[in-house]
C-alpha cells in the first residue's frame, strides 16, 4: 500500500474544464512546486497544511461510496505525489474516469501509453502568474484529443501571450483549449472581444462555475 497526503476530498460539480457542470469526486493533494500570484488554493500548498494520510484503497473506497464516476485529482500539484500513477491505475481498473488538473510544469510523458491513461487538464501559466518560466511545453507532444490546455488570464498582456502559445503549438487542433479570467481581475467581456478580434476558432471562454454558485473562497466545493 502507498499513502498520499490529501488536503481535502469532497463531492461536487466540476467548475471548469470540459466536464464543467458534471458531478465529480475531488481529491486535493497537499503541496505544489509553483507559487502563482492568483492561486486560490495557497492554503493547500503550505508545508503546515493539515492533511490526511490515505492509501490508494482509502481513496478508492471513498470514490466508490459516492456513486460518482468522474474523479478529479487536483492540488496543489497532484503529479508531485509519489506513486500517484498507481492510484490512477487502481481508479481506472474500477471503471472510474480520472482527470488530472496539473499546473503545466510536470512531465506527463510517462503516462502516454498507460492502459488507464487519465485525462489531463494542463495549465499554461501566463505572465501575471509569475510562473511562466516554469512551463514545460514539451508536454504538448503528448496531448490527446481528450485533454485540455487552460489559460488563466488576468490582463490584455496575458491574452496576447495565450494567443502566441495557442498558435505556436497548434493547440486548438490537438486538444480542447480554454481561456478563463482570473476571478475579479479582468472583465470576461474583454476576453470575448479579444477572441473575436483574433478569430480564435476552437477556443472556449470559461468562467469558474463554483465561484458563482458558492462563495468564491469556500472550500469543499
Amino acid at each position: 500500500m502507498y499513502t498520499y497526503n490529501v488536503a481535502e476530498k469532497f463531492v461536487s460539480i466540476n467548475g471548469e474544464g470540459r466536464r464543467a457542470g458534471q458531478t465529480a469526486v475531488f481529491v486535493r493533494f497537499k503541496g505544489c512546486n509553483l507559487d502563482c500570484s492568483y492561486c486560490d488554493t495557497k492554503w493547500a500548498n503550505r508545508g503546515d497544511c493539515p492533511c490526511e494520510s490515505l492509501t490508494e484503497k482509502d481513496i478508492l473506497d471513498y470514490v466508490l461510496a459516492s456513486g460518482i464516476k468522474n474523479v478529479t485529482l487536483t492540488g496543489g500539484e497532484p503529479l508531485l505525489q509519489e506513486n500517484v500513477r498507481e492510484l490512477i491505475e487502481l481508479l481506472g481498473e474500477n471503471s472510474l474516469s480520472v482527470e488530472i488538473e496539473t499546473n503545466g510544469s510536470v512531465d506527463i510523458s510517462a503516462y502516454r501509453n498507460d492502459k488507464h491513461r487519465p485525462i489531463f487538464t494542463l495549465d499554461y501559466k501566463l505572465p501575471s502568474s509569475g510562473m511562466e518560466s516554469r512551463m514545460l511545453t514539451e508536454n504538448y507532444k503528448y496531448l490527446q484529443k481528450t485533454d485540455t490546455v487552460k489559460f488563466v488570464s488576468g490582463s490584455r498582456a496575458d491574452l496576447e501571450r495565450a494567443l502566441e502559445i495557442i498558435r505556436e503549438y497548434g493547440l486548438a487542433e490537438k486538444c480542447a483549449v480554454y481561456i478563463s479570467p482570473v476571478f475579479g481581475m479582468i472583465d470576461p467581456a474583454e476576453i470575448v472581444e479579444f477572441m473575436l478580434q483574433n478569430k480564435l476558432n476552437g477556443v472556449n471562454l470559461q468562467l469558474q462555475l463554483h465561484k458563482f454558485i458558492w462563495d468564491p473562497n469556500m472550500k469543499g466545493v
